[in-house]
Order: structure tokens, then C-alpha cells, then sequence
């Protein structure tokens, strides 16, 4: 086992029983520390990430966008640490109080997991919004970031660790694994000694090794093959912009929609208005049979288009017979992430939202929204698609657990 992954996980475990009971204050100090050094250093910052991207060649357009800095993107990342300052603390939050019949009081209080590990793929701006996320809730954090995104993951860690030794906080509470190879992640996901729980963001195959290898919780995320359903009485020119931002607006972007499903007796009228306005923005479209029969511009569907997340300016079409047969079809092919409904009735909008299994189901809305800023919750560690602990966005809250704190005054059990 590598020495240096077990002193920083050592490290980072000590300063979580630290961090647990910072005052909010404190806790806020800190990541005001951080955010004047990515203000201050986001030239050092950019730098680093360039020579990620020039390392990069060869890969698809999308891997290369979630990879680029620029400073705008920096500057979200500061605007969004102070949007987490800004945010109440969870921890010490009560749930839950009431009184036992054996006279005693209890508490059900949020409190921190204690050392989450973050394990994640060429998205620098999750060094940043991990590390934020954590001291917020009280948790120590250990980033262990990909091959590609290592010098912009590097420089984003020494600003935030030089600005906590600034101002005399322990830099340990963010730690930092300096080595890209599978050995150290696997050695990471074995030492359920010092870390609470681990969360991959990435691809289906990191989730996937995560999910085989920790030996701590893991709070997982799917992909987001996500649809947009037209149900037969929507606004068309609403369900038209609406599935067209869902589609243009960010494609490589986990929410993005990927799906277009129409209502079979709105198709003749929807298809070819939907259809030329996404044609026109360079979406290459697939179709079903009846879909082509309308608008012969559209490609065959290939086999898998309807199971496969684009995460491009691609996107497939199916015309359904009624909602049932919508749902249907998203719960088969969906992966649980979000959904949208276009309607002007809300009974259909009542049966998608209780019968779609997804972590966000959205109603007349673009589910481009499925992101902690846009639900105000600050930045996120991902969107889970489990139903256990945290589901959705996993924002403060998902990141503390619950402890019952119990009141007596000389309570003995007989």
C-alpha cells in the first residue's frame, strides 16, 4: 500500500473529529479563504488546465468541454463557494424532538459522515465544489481526480490548501492523491478504516468500479439518458423551446435530454415544428417508422439509440400512443435521473410524476434544471439515482447523516 495514500486518508480522518464541531463561523472562514485565492490565483489556475486540454487531443468534443477552464468557469467556481457561505449549516440541525414515555428527551440531529473520498473524471471544477461542499457540512475530504484533469485538479488543491495554512486552518481536511494509477484508487477504496463513504463522478465504468471494489458506502450516480414527453395537450411552441434547451443548451451535461417522445395525436402537427427547429441548432435526429413517415429528413433509429446517452448534438424520436405507453418506455430505457412531461393537464402531469421512477421528474420544464445551483442548494457532488440516504441533487444535507443526542436527568433502566 502506498504510504502516501494512507497518511493522507490518517490525515484527513483526524481533522474530520476536528471540523465536526467548527462553528459555522469557522466553517465559513474557511472557504471565504479559499475563495479569495481562486479570485486571486485563477491565472496559475488556467495555466495548469491548458496543458490538460493540449494533452488531450484525440478525444471527443464533449470530454474536451467538461475538461476546459476559462474564467468564466473559475468564476463560477468562486461564486459558487460563496453561494455555499451563504447557505445554512445543516450540522446540528434537529430533525426530529419528542419525549419518550420513559421520561427522556430526544434529538435526532444532522451531523457530518465524517471523510467522504471523491473519485472523479476530467470535471476540475469538482476539486473545488467537493472540497466546498465538505467543510460546509463538516466533513474532511480526500480528492482523487483523473490522469487527464491532473494538473488543473493539482493547481485547484495547492490554492485551496495554501489558503487554509494562511489562515490557520488544518489543511488536512482536504487531501489530495497526487497519482493518477489504478493502484492508488484501489488502495483508496480499501481503507474503510479512515473513509465514511466514497462518491464516483464519472462514467458508467468508474461508477461501476466504485460500486465492485469499496469496501465503504458509496453514493452513486447513473448516466442521464433522460426524455422529454409531449402528452397530447401541451402548448406546442412551449414544448418545442423546452425540448430544444433540453437538447442545445449544454449536450455533454448529464441532465441534457437525449430522448424526444410525442404524442401520437399531436405528432403530425409537433413533429415538423420540433424537429427542423432542433435540425436547425445541428442536432442529428433518429426516428422511429412513424416518426420518418412525417418528416423523411430524420435518420432510421440504429438498435441502441434508445438505451444510449448521446452526450452530444444527437438525440432520437419516438412517437407513443398516449402517456402509459411514454412512461412505459422511460422506465425501460431511462436511467432514473429526469424526466419531463410537456402538458396542460394535470392528471397527466400527476400520473408521469408518481409513475416515472426518476430522481427529478419535471412538469412543463426543461430538465436542464437538475442541478444544486438552479434548485439553490449551492454546488453539488452529482445527482444520485439511488433511492437510499440521498437521491437527486447531492447538495449539504446529503452530505450529514443523522445521531440521536438523548437528555436524562439521572435516568437508570430498570
Amino acid at each position: 500500500m502506498s504510504a502516501d495514500v494512507l497518511k493522507i486518508c490518517q490525515a484527513a480522518k483526524s481533522a474530520a473529529y476536528d471540523l465536526a464541531g467548527f462553528s459555522t463561523e469557522q466553517k465559513n472562514a474557511m472557504l471565504s479563504a479559499i475563495s479569495r485565492a481562486l479570485n486571486s490565483r485563477c491565472g496559475e489556475i488556467l495555466d495548469a488546465n491548458d496543458i490538460d486540454v493540449e494533452n488531450c487531443t484525440g478525444r471527443d468534443a464533449s470530454f474536451v468541454d467538461r475538461l476546459t477552464l476559462n474564467e468564466k468557469r473559475v468564476n463560477t467556481m468562486f461564486e459558487g463557494v460563496e453561494q455555499i457561505i451563504a447557505l445554512p449549516d445543516p450540522v446540528g440541525e434537529i430533525a426530529e424532538s419528542w419525549q419518550a414515555k420513559n421520561g427522556l428527551k430526544l434529538n435526532k440531529v444532522r451531523a457530518p459522515l465524517g471523510v467522504i473520498a471523491i473519485i472523479y473524471e476530467a470535471r476540475p471544477n469538482v476539486t473545488v465544489d467537493a472540497a466546498a461542499l465538505c467543510i460546509k457540512s463538516g466533513n474532511a475530504v480526500v480528492l482523487r481526480g483523473s490522469r487527464d484533469a491532473i494538473n488543473s485538479n493539482r493547481a485547484l488543491y495547492r490554492v485551496m490548501s495554501d489558503a487554509l495554512k494562511g489562515a490557520g486552518f488544518p489543511s488536512g481536511c482536504i487531501g489530495f492523491i497526487d497519482d493518477e494509477s489504478r493502484e492508488t484508487q484501489q488502495q483508496l477504496l480499501s481503507l474503510d478504516k479512515y473513509i465514511d463513504v466514497v462518491i464516483p463522478r464519472g462514467g458508467e465504468g468508474l461508477k461501476n468500479f466504485v460500486l465492485q471494489n469499496a469496501k465503504m458506502p458509496v453514493i452513486a450516480s447513473a448516466g442521464g439518458n433522460n426524455h422529454i414527453y409531449v402528452e397530447k395537450t401541451a402548448d406546442l411552441d412551449a414544448a418545442k423551446n423546452i425540448a430544444v434547451n433540453a437538447k442545445i443548451s449544454r449536450p455533454s451535461t448529464c441532465n441534457a435530454a437525449e430522448h424526444l417522445l410525442v404524442d401520437a395525436e399531436i405528432a403530425e402537427d409537433f413533429l415538423p415544428l420540433v424537429l427542423c427547429a432542433l435540425r436547425g441548432n445541428g442536432v442529428e435526429l433518429s426516428g422511429c417508422g412513424r416518426t420518418r413517415a412525417i418528416c423523411d429528413f430524420v435518420s432510421p433509429l440504429s438498435e441502441r439509440d434508445f438505451e444510449t446517452e448521446f452526450f452530444t448534438l444527437k438525440m432520437s424520436v419516438k412517437v407513443v400512443d398516449g402517456i402509459k405507453d411514454a412512461v412505459s418506455h422511460i422506465n425501460a430505457y431511462g436511467t432514473k435521473h429526469s424526466e419531463a412531461i410537456v402538458t396542460k393537464s394535470k392528471k397527466a402531469a400527476e400520473y408521469f410524476s408518481k409513475n416515472v421512477d426518476a430522481a427529478c421528474t419535471y412538469i412543463n420544464a426543461s430538465t436542464r434544471f437538475t442541478d444544486g445551483f438552479e434548485f439553490g442548494l449551492g454546488a453539488e457532488m452529482g445527482i444520485s439515482t439511488q433511492k437510499l440516504h440521498a437521491r437527486g441533487p447531492v447538495a449539504l444535507k446529503e452530505l450529514t447523516s443523522l445521531k440521536y443526542v438523548v437528555y436524562g436527568d439521572g435516568h437508570i433502566r430498570g
